[in-house]
């Protein structure tokens, strides 16, 4: 937990942070003998993290270190209210909470600074596009005041860039100072895109971002909004797989779920469910040649429990499949088209006990549409919010090429240069999973 200043009576002494403890630990633990040498990462005594990160906390210790800068409100701020126009456009694929964040950003610029106008562009970066002819909405607290009960986003979206010179010109022709874009990489490279335009024609013009991904890979920010609600949602989807599992002999639920490089969403989803045997994420090789480890370990789990449940990641084992001849290589948004794990994973596993004269009882769920549709649950519409007040602060303060990111807890302005360089993921060799390991008793690799 953090601890704020105003949540304690003065400094912390190292004293006060020692844990009590009932003696010397004596025994081996038989974690080590589990994971292996390779999965093994104790927590030293020694080890600790600071009460205090940020640079006033450290004090002459920080002098020279690398810093995000800390979001809020400012005392001073660059636009005026009273005439600033602002615009919002939500772009990529749906994720819960984007209604929640267009309805932050229009009530904290109303309520919070008296900001009168507000358009909503249509459908992601088309409706910054004149010639196709989307018309904005007008954009007041009375327009967004139910939206985030519902899913999806109220202004439509879209993949896929546009020319920044042809939205820079509709920026100017519609007066906006402020264009909020609520959206993932592909969106941020565009909003990079178009803090060039605008720079290269010397326009006061601020582009502020609100990351989105439903895959929780932007680097730089401790989660995305939606994440939470979408393996939430998840789990009720893995509880059906199970039922149909145990409903039949030698039944194996198999689930599908997002995560083109990253597998975040599928760890948390079989952690939060405790129900799961196997676990398959993109940054875990793993092959399923004839007699492959995968298999045996199923059928092992068959033998023991009866049943099986199985999640993988959609970026899962992509070298593994085989390609088709006719598929498009990318998508609108230049995103590597992948090949169908969960279809494959299915036909290998009932291959494989068709071979060996065993039948088995296999159920194939791919929920990802039905989970990046639900609405915001409460942990992610209080996190949406923030995000959105944050991003208005800065945005009025005249700061531009950035997103809001929460880095150690904390709101901060991450350029989006930086964060878009790379992605999240998971650390085969880090705590989340391990703790995957432990939760499913799989293996650390198979042969």
């Amino acid at each position: 937990m953090t601890v704020r200043q105003e949540d304690a009576p003065g400094p912390l002494s190292p004293e006060e942070l020692v844990v009590r403890d009932l003696g010397r630990c004596l025994l081996p633990s038989p974690v080590a003998r589990h994971l292996g040498e390779r999965g093994v990462q104790f927590v030293g005594a020694a080890d600790q993290v600071l009460i205090d990160d940020s640079v006033s906390g450290l004090g002459a210790a920080a002098a020279g270190r690398a810093a995000f800068e800390l979001s809020g409100p400012r005392d001073r701020i660059f636009f005026d209210p009273r005439t600033v126009r602002c615009g919002i456009v939500t772009c990529g694929g749906l994720c819960p909470g984007m209604n929640n964040v267009v309805r932050g950003l229009v009530l904290e610029l109303a309520h919070g600074y008296g900001v009168r106008h507000i358009l909503g562009f249509r459908f992601g970066y088309e409706g910054l596009i004149a010639r196709i002819g989307h018309v904005p909405l007008q954009l007041d607290p009375d327009a967004v005041a139910h939206i985030h009960h519902e899913g999806g986003t109220m202004l439509g979206s879209s993949r896929g860039s546009q020319d920044p010179s042809e939205v820079v010109d509709n920026l100017e022709a519609n007066g906006i100072g402020i264009l909020f874009v609520v959206g993932g990489d592909g969106s941020m490279h565009g909003a990079m895109q178009l803090t060039e335009e605008i720079a290269r024609r010397g326009l006061k013009i601020s582009i502020v971002g609100v990351p989105k991904t439903i895959d929780n890979d932007v680097p730089f920010i401790d989660r995305s909004f939606g994440f939470v609600t979408a393996y939430s949602t998840a789990v009720d989807v893995i509880r059906s797989a199970r039922v149909e599992a145990m409903g039949a002999r030698d039944g194996i639920g198999l689930v599908k779920l997002m995560g083109r490089h990253s597998g975040f969403l599928a760890c948390q989803a079989a952690l939060a469910s405790t129900e799961v045997d196997l676990v398959l994420i993109p940054e875990v090789p793993v092959s399923f040649d004839p007699g492959s480890g995968v298999f045996r370990y199923v059928e092992g789990v068959l033998d023991r429990k009866g049943h099986a449940v199985v999640v993988v990641a959609e970026g899962a084992a992509q070298d593994a499949i085989p390609a088709e001849p006719t598929a498009e290589a990318t998508d609108k948004s230049g995103n590597v088209r992948l090949k169908d794990v969960g279809v494959f994973l299915r036909e290998r596993i009932g291959a494989h006990f068709r071979a060996r004269g065993r039948e088995v009882n296999l159920k194939y769920i791919d929920p990802s549409y039905a989970i990046r549709s639900v609405p915001a649950c409460p942990s992610d519409s209080v996190y949406c919010w923030n995000m959105a007040r944050n991003a208005v602060h800065a945005a009025m303060a005249g700061n531009t090429g950035m997103m809001i990111g929460r880095w150690h807890g904390r709101f901060v302005h991450v350029p989006m240069a930086l964060a878009t360089r790379g992605r999240r993921q998971v650390d085969p060799d880090g705590d989340l999973w391990m703790s995957v390991i432990e939760s499913t008793a799989q293996p650390l690799a198979f042969d």
